[in-house]
């Protein structure tokens, strides 16, 4: 294990303790450029709520698959009012019409998915990332989501280097309906991610 690996195992033991909100104090303190990734899922709300609270001008990178839901385009814009957020949105280079009109959305077990995450999810995130060049990185990741994501902690590093914080981790459903129900926070259930269709599965960013 490196020092930096003792360091993020040590500290992320300690944090379990403290509150979302002292985390996100913490690791602000030490970026030089932060940033926070959403695409407005269930309970999305939390993070950009607690992050913006302790930073209201951090950099919100959302990629935008061009495959939202009526409902998930409306709370999107309803909380970027509300938190005042300060969007910066990606898009596939692609549209989607045209996308559908020469792929549509392929099955998970057809060889043209991963095309199709490629094109409306890997590449623009990667994009956003290649601009913002973070030093931090802001998820609202949490433990019982993927296999994957049980492998993770509060913080950890990506592949890239960047440290990924996530206050909410060891947080379950029930506590985070008590957090939005606190603050008056809108939540979004209609939610349809093309790239993972079931919520086990990881469509590559965090891997």
């Amino acid at each position: 294990m490196t020092s930096n690996e003792e360091l993020i195992s040590t500290l992320n033991i300690r944090f379990r303790g403290i509150s979302p909100e002292e985390i996100i104090s913490w690791a602000i303190g030490k970026a030089n450029n932060p940033v926070v990734t959403t695409n407005f899922r269930p309970y999305e709300v939390a993070i950009l709520n607690a992050v913006s609270e302790v930073k209201n001008d951090i950099p919100v990178v959302w990629c935008d698959t061009g495959y939202n839901t009526p409902s998930t385009y409306k709370h999107a814009e309803e909380l970027i009012r509300k938190l005042g957020l300060n969007i910066d949105l990606y898009v596939p280079k692609q549209t989607s019409a045209h996308r559908d009109t020469t792929m549509g959305i392929p099955q998970i077990d057809d060889p043209r998915h991963a095309e199709f995450t490629e094109q409306v999810k890997l590449e623009p995130f990667r994009r956003a990332m290649q601009i913002h060049k973070p030093d931090v990185w802001f998820t609202n990741l949490r433990k019982g989501q993927t296999a994957l994501r049980d492998s993770l902690d509060i913080l950890s590093l990506s592949k890239d280097g960047v440290l990924k914080v996530s206050p909410f981790y060891h947080w379950n459903d029930t506590q985070l309906d008590t957090y939005l129900k606190d603050r008056n926070l809108p939540n979004e259930h209609n939610y349809f991610d093309p790239t993972k269709v079931l919520e086990n599965r990881e469509c590559g960013l965090h891997t």
